[in-house]
């Protein structure tokens, strides 16, 4: 190449090239020589400076000589990194050649400060940081209060009890549900109570926002005296605390119930929050509420407490454990004492009727008026459902179920919150109660008649008859140990007690024609009269109303027998009645036609269910069925109110949350002619007076009954009434076997150390004792006077007479002059008592007509008859005296006078007496 175009080399000292490669090599860590070449020069030239290749030569060379890892041209595998050179600053990316640091956004470590300094962060730092968390904690309130929700309060601080009530409505038990609460409304809390609560636990109350900071630290500072004052939580947030959440003590949950509160004081208006905390607060003594605490502590309504009664209720918010004067030892045995809590409850009480004056929420000349401290009463044995309570809340119970139009179920009712009222007089239960517990103390000995006394039951019913009312029931022992409600349906048959309605149903529908039945049906009846007169002879054999014997389905024929086998030939209804003879009313009862009967039964109040025996066997008229004391002791009422039917009740209202949802309204139905009544009872209140029944007399006043017995001895009744009550009385004895469902009846024969138990027995002696106990202050009322009814006629193979007006004395031959008159004996029956005072005159019985010193009736045939129908007309006279001693020669009635039918044994005896 020519000389003139090859590039003059620049010298060694000058230009720009030079001053670069002389700072590059300045910079390495070993200087390179600046003539010659050595085995290390990169360039390998002989002896010469390599010659400079542009930008990019000088740059990798720059690099080369910036510092190796050792090497002495510097040309190490690595990057240099070194400092400032002596000649200005090194331009390559070496960290030994670093720029002052930029300050950060968030300076910390602090740029440019050193050792502690530089960890001290600035006040604009700490000002941010402070400023960022609040906002950063306001912006995550205000999402957690936009996100919670008001949770539905608890099912536990919902859980009411359902309050049973007297009928004076007093309280009898509060039951039903898991908790004693009865919730409220507002308007039912007294203002005193709501003042109270405000000014010893929320004064801002009113107008705070569920949340009052200032309570919170007057609380802390009070708390820290040791001064009294409210709880720094207000009113709103012990209502959610209570109602709303768990009450497990976590941040997590007062985080949650912080905002709860001030969406609930939000939302809900101050009235809403009130009642239903004073609806959730505990008070002590199981009572949940301020209703509970108000029928728990003073026995009355909360709309009935007086300031000071409040207040007192409003201290045991503060914790009833410690401030209820009955002392709370379960709590605390030694803190909780009755002396500590009375002293502590009085400071409190005085305290918080002093600060209604000074927030002024009550006058001082009020606060006067409440010196003495209002001590509430003692704590109450829980009687919960023990004794008869369970049986009358059972009854209750069921009755409101089968007869609300609001539909309210099983399930609503479990729930609690109504108040039921009843018709159950307290003083009748315990009388009852007492009545049959007497019996059980002074006659039965299981220890001494193990297989005799064991398992005896009594069951019994009381019913008003004017309006169908249950006064009082007896169902067993105790709810607790027997589960079987006596008062209800039993299985028990009721015996001869079912012969009243066979009465009623000849007096009202008539005993059938066999001659004119088939052409006029129905029609050609005759109405039946307690005088007329049927047969009541031992295994009588029973007719249909035609005259053809009765046969069962296997063609054998019916043969009635009578208690102790007796034969009393032709007596009249009243008479059978009386001695319970079974031969004459079973007769009557095919006479009339059993479905008459059952449609009499069921006129007065019993029921067509599976409690009501086959109505097309003759057994049936003498009560082969089994309702329950309270239905029989209404079927009695019915004859007792003259024949208005009164179907009987146990509930006469009942309400929720204050309003009334059942309201019981009597209804009153006709069931049977008033003469047709009055003459049933005519011929029970003779039972009573004369007959089997004389137990049950109770001097001085009209009463009715029938005794009853059945087959076997099974089981026996009395059923009674006097103008005003209606009472019934059941006995029966189990076997065994308690857990079995269906327990079988055992015989009777020896309990109580009876040879034999009827209804005049132990039945007719509870009965008594009871009604003399429950009718002591009562008006004592007569029986409504029985009109003449119906024909006396003659049935179940009683000889009927040849008429009167039609009758012609035969002939005879003039009498010598030494022959004396004599008249004939006459060939009818005896006539009924009442024909010898005038045909129509029921009120007038001559119990000692003629000669005749018979007992009952024993002498009201003039003389021809003596004792019960006793001996054959006109051939004996009646000369002894008693309770239904026999004269002529009858047979004694059994039982000393007192005797009931007895039937012969399942479908051809059936039951009776």
């Amino acid at each position: 190449m020519s000389e003139h175009r090859r590039k003059t080399p620049q010298p060694q000292g000058g230009g720009r090239a030079a001053t670069r490669r002389a700072t590059q090599q300045s910079s390495g860590r070993r200087a390179a020589p600046s003539h010659g070449v050595t085995s290390e020069s990169p360039s390998g030239s002989h002896g010469e400076d390599a010659p400079y290749g542009g930008r990019a030569a000088a740059r990798r060379a720059a690099q080369r000589g910036s510092g190796g890892r050792g090497g002495s041209d510097g040309g190490g595998r690595r990057r240099g990194g070194g400092g400032d050179g002596p000649e200005g600053p090194d331009r390559g990316r070496g960290r030994g050649n670093q720029r002052p640091a930029k300050k950060r956004f968030i300076d910390y470590p602090r740029a440019g400060k050193y050792g502690v300094r530089r960890w001290v962060p600035s006040w604009r730092l700490v000002s941010s940081l402070c400023i960022g968390f609040l906002g950063l904690l306001m912006g995550l309130a205000g999402l957690a209060y936009a996100m919670v929700a008001k949770p539905e309060v608890n099912a536990a601080a919902k859980a009411e009890n359902n309050v049973y009530y007297w009928a004076d409505n007093t309280q009898m038990v509060a039951t039903g549900g898991e908790v004693n609460r009865q919730v409220i409304g507002y308007e039912q809390i007294p203002e005193a109570m709501r003042n109270a609560v405000i000014s010893a636990e929320n004064k801002s109350f009113d107008h705070d926002k569920g949340i009052d900071p200032m309570g919170i630290a007057r609380a802390v500072v009070n708390m820290a005296k040791g001064g009294q004052t409210q709880g720094g939580s207000t009113i709103t947030q012990q209502y959610v605390k209570n109602s709303r959440l768990s009450q497990e003590q976590t941040l997590s949950r007062k985080f949650e119930e912080l905002f709860i509160t001030l969406k609930v004081g939000k939302e809900e208006d101050k009235k809403t929050i009130m009642a239903g905390y004073l609806n959730v607060s505990y008070y002590g003594r199981g009572a949940s509420g301020l209703q509970a605490a108000a029928r728990t502590y003073y026995g009355m309504d909360a709309k009935n407490l007086d300031p000071s009664q409040c207040a007192f209720l409003a201290t045991l918010l503060k914790g009833a454990g410690y401030y209820d004067p009955a002392g709370a030892p379960e709590v605390d045995p030694k803190e909780a004492t009755a002396e500590k809590n009375l002293d502590r409850a009085r400071k409190r009480w005085k305290w918080i009727l002093d600060e209604e004056v000074k927030d002024g929420r009550m006058k001082q000349s009020e606060r006067l008026k409440y010196k003495d401290f209002p001590m509430p009463d003692p704590p109450k044995k829980d009687a919960q459902l023990g004794g008869q309570t369970g049986y009358l809340v059972d009854l209750a119970k069921s009755y409101f179920l089968n007869n609300n139009t609001h539909h309210v179920t099983a399930e609503m009712l479990s729930q609690g919150g109504y108040e039921i009222h009843t018709t159950f007089d307290r003083k009748k239960v315990g009388q009852l109660n007492k009545a049959v517990k007497r019996v059980y103390d002074e006659k039965m000995d299981p220890k001494k008649r193990p297989d005799k006394d064991t398992h005896v039951q009594f069951g019994g019913g009381s019913v008003d008859p004017e309006t169908g009312a249950i006064k009082a029931i007896y169902g067993g022992k105790d709810a607790t140990q027997h589960y079987t409600n006596n008062a209800d349906p039993t299985g028990a048959a009721v015996g001869s007690t079912f012969k009243p309605f066979v009465l009623a149903a000849a007096m009202e529908y008539g005993k059938r024609d066999p001659a004119g039945i088939a052409d006029q049906g129905d029609s050609q009846r005759k109405k039946v009269s307690p005088k007329s007169i049927y047969n009541a002879d031992n295994k009588l054999k029973i007719k249909k109303y035609n005259g053809d014997i009765w046969t069962d389905e296997n063609g054998k024929e019916w043969l009635q027998t009578n208690d102790g086998n007796e034969s009393r030939g032709d007596i009249t209804l009243r008479e059978a009645m009386q001695w319970s003879a079974n031969s004459p009313y079973v007769q009557l009862g095919m006479d009339v036609g059993t479905d008459k009967v059952k449609k009499a039964a069921m006129a007065a109040g019993l029921k067509d269910d599976r409690n009501m025996a086959d109505s097309n066997v003759p057994s049936f008229s003498i009560g082969t069925s089994s309702p329950s004391v309270i239905r029989m002791a209404g079927a009695y009422a019915t004859f007792a109110a003259s024949g208005q039917q009164r179907e009987p009740f146990s509930v006469t209202q009942v309400k929720k949350l204050g309003n009334v949802i059942y309201q019981h309204e009597t209804v009153t139905k006709r069931a049977f002619d008033n003469a047709v009544a009055d003459n049933v009872t005519d011929v029970l209140k003779n039972v009573v007076e004369k007959g089997t029944g004389t137990p049950a007399r109770l001097p001085g006043r009209d009463v009715a009954g029938k005794t009853g017995t059945t087959d076997d001895n099974l089981s026996a009744w009395f059923v009674g009434y006097t103008p005003q009550l209606s009472t019934a009385i059941s006995m029966y004895r189990l076997d065994d076997n308690e857990k079995h469902k269906n327990r079988k009846f055992e015989k009777m024969y020896g309990t109580g150390g009876e040879e034999k138990i009827h209804g005049a027995s132990f039945p007719a002696q509870i009965w008594h004792d009871y009604m003399a106990e429950a009718m002591k202050n009562e008006k004592v009322v007569a029986f409504p006077k029985a009109e003449p009814i119906g024909d006396t006629l003659y049935g179940g193979g009683a000889s009927s007479p040849e008429p009167t007006p039609s009758y012609t004395p035969p002939p005879s031959p003039p009498p010598s002059p030494s022959d004396t008159p004599t008249p004939s004996a006459p060939t009818s029956p005896s006539p009924d008592p009442s024909e010898t005072c005038g045909t129509w005159d029921w009120n007038c019985q001559n119990d000692s007509g003629g000669t005749a010193e018979g007992g009952d009736n024993g002498g009201t045939d003039s003389g021809t008859t003596g004792g019960d129908n006793g001996g054959t007309p006109g051939t004996s006279t009646g000369t002894s005296a008693g309770n239904g001693d026999p004269g002529g020669s009858s047979p004694p009635p059994g039982n000393g006078g007192n005797g009931n039918g007895n039937g012969n044994g399942n479908i051809f005896g059936g039951p009776a007496g």
